[in-house]
Order: C-alpha cells, then structure tokens, then sequence
C-alpha cells in the first residue's frame, strides 16, 4: 500500500498562487509515476499534471499549460503541484494519485483524500 496526504490547499484571490504537497508513505515512493487530478462539485474528476517515477518527463492538462508545474523530491517521498496565475475555474479538489501513465483515473492504483483549493475573483 502507498498512503497518500496532500496539503497546501486554501482561498486564494484570481491570479494567486499556491503550492500543493502529497506526501507519500508506504511503498517504494520513487518507483511509481506520480499525478495531480481535481475535482470540481458536480463534475468529473479531471486530469491535471503528471510526472514520471524518473522525473524527467511531465504532461499537463491543456487548461493548466504554462501556469501549473509539477515536481518531485524523491528524497522527501513528495510530489507538489505549483499553481500561478489561478483562475475562478481552477477551484475544486485537488488529489494526488501514484501508479498511472495518462490522463485516466483508472490507471492510477492510489489516491489521497485530496485538499480543497478555491479561488475568488
């Protein structure tokens, strides 16, 4: 099992910024490919950054390109998901998910039980 907390979460005024963190526990943290989706009430839970186990290859979903930045420290068994230039559209809650390839909740094996993020305009 790979146990997964994220933080950071929180209001923030349009074109803020926030950091999340997932901290990972459990299994071989560095071994799994790592990804932020979000969910916002009464939608689907969207993709929204993925990184590989390696670190070196990143993918964004089209709305969040250039404004968010997904990274990892192996190190420290976390993930975290800078955001710039937050939009209203940007609010949901936020999960941290280990073990997928794509954009595709179902392959992604473990999830958090995710932080809220809402931005005012």
């Amino acid at each position: 099992q790979l146990q997964l907390v994220e933080s950071g979460g929180g209001l923030v005024q349009a074109g803020g910024s926030l950091r999340l963190s997932c901290a990972a526990s459990g299994r071989t943290f560095s071994s799994y490919n790592m990804g932020w989706f979000r969910q916002a009430p009464g939608k689907e839970r969207e993709f929204v950054a993925r990184i590989t186990w390696t670190g070196d290859n990143t993918r964004y979903a089209d709305s969040v390109k250039g404004r968010f930045t997904i990274s990892r420290d192996n190190a420290k068994n976390t993930v975290y998901l800078q955001m710039n230039s937050l939009k209203p559209e940007d609010t949901a809650a936020y999960y941290c998910a280990a073990g997928g390839w794509g954009k595709d909740t179902d392959e992604y094996h473990y999830w958090g039980q995710g932080t809220q993020v809402t931005v005012s305009s």
